[in-house]
């Protein structure tokens, strides 16, 4: 019995050891198809580095006086360019990354944290884009208009390509991070922290955190702060609204939930309850007509024929 228990004890080690290194090598071959993809958009996409550059730095150099930037050190003509590819390449494959990330953690997800997470990872990759695509077009025009326009007489604007790419990758994540109010705001909601009516209370502590958030994002300069924290506030009421309706979704899929157990727990009840009223029926119907159980010719034994009348005492 020792030597039976013991072995079932080993077995069960195995197995787990097993299911771990499975998982191991899952995640392997995630990790491994991630950095393939960005390989492969590295490779596509090297040769047109400098191309890329330039697209970058085209909101800048649309207002200096030459159009033209510096290299203060010796290999930041390639290197820069190069730096800039790569990230470009892990921004585009975003997409698939959440993807495999998914695919790896959904199999131990129940199915409402499923339902959960997809629109949320969706929606969030999205809102990310939007931010980046507000700052380049929106923002960086009025940033650096302002930012040449304003230096003293005599000083001749000449930003370093290293700086620049530093600054705005800076803003790039500031709007892309400040565009994922409604996905934090529906998911504090989601997990029971707050309530849509509280966030309505704090809307004018919200306004005021969003140019304080801003401030600290942004160049020290009015028009970059406000074109942050307006989005921010304005994000933030469409995450109240959709917090709202994914709270009603929940209340009603918690009813149904609720209903259907009851349901579930009065139908045995009652099953037995009609079950016990049949037999009552029948041992009424066999007493009235006199074949209870011990009158006579409710018997038959080995010296009565099968079908016979039981001749009775």
């Amino acid at each position: 019995m020792a030597d039976a228990d013991s072995k079932k004890g080993a077995d069960a080690a195995v197995e787990e050891e097993q299911g771990f290194l499975s998982h191991l090598i899952e995640l392997r071959d995630r990790l491994m198809k991630m950095a393939l993809s960005v390989a492969v958009l590295f490779c596509a996409l090297f040769w047109f580095s400098d191309e890329i550059y330039t697209w970058l730095a085209s909101p800048l150099l649309r207002h200096l006086p030459d159009s033209q930037m510096i290299a203060i050190d010796v290999a930041a003509p390639f290197f820069i360019p190069f730096k800039l590819t790569l990230m470009l390449c892990v921004f585009l494959a975003v997409p698939y990354l959440l993807y495999q990330m998914w695919a790896f953690v959904a199999p131990g997800l129940y199915t409402h944290e499923k339902r959960l997470v997809v629109p949320l990872m969706v929606s969030s990759t999205g809102l990310f884009y939007a931010g980046v695509a507000f700052a380049y077009y929106v923002v960086f025009p009025l940033v650096f208009g302002f930012f040449t326009k304003v230096a003293p007489e005599g000083v001749q604007v000449s930003t370093d390509i290293g700086r620049y790419l530093d600054f705005v990758i800076t803003l790039f994540f500031a709007f892309g991070i400040a565009f994922e109010v409604p996905v934090a705001t529906v998911l504090v909601v989601a997990v029971g922290i707050t309530t849509p009516e509280q966030l309505k209370k704090i809307r004018p502590y919200v306004f005021v955190a969003a140019f304080i958030i801003g401030m600290f994002l942004t160049p020290p300069d009015i028009i970059s702060q406000t074109l942050l924290a307006l989005p921010m506030w304005l994000l933030y009421e469409v995450g109240i609204w959709f917090s709202s309706i994914y709270k009603k979704r929940i209340v009603e899929a918690g009813d149904a939930r609720d209903r259907r157990i009851d349901d579930e727990a009065v139908d045995p009840a009652d099953s037995a309850t009609d079950a016990s009223a049949a037999r009552a029926d029948s041992a009424a119907t066999s007493a009235s007509k006199g074949r209870g159980p011990f009158s006579p010719g409710s018997l038959q034994n080995s010296l009565t024929k099968s079908g016979d009348p039981d001749p009775g005492p």
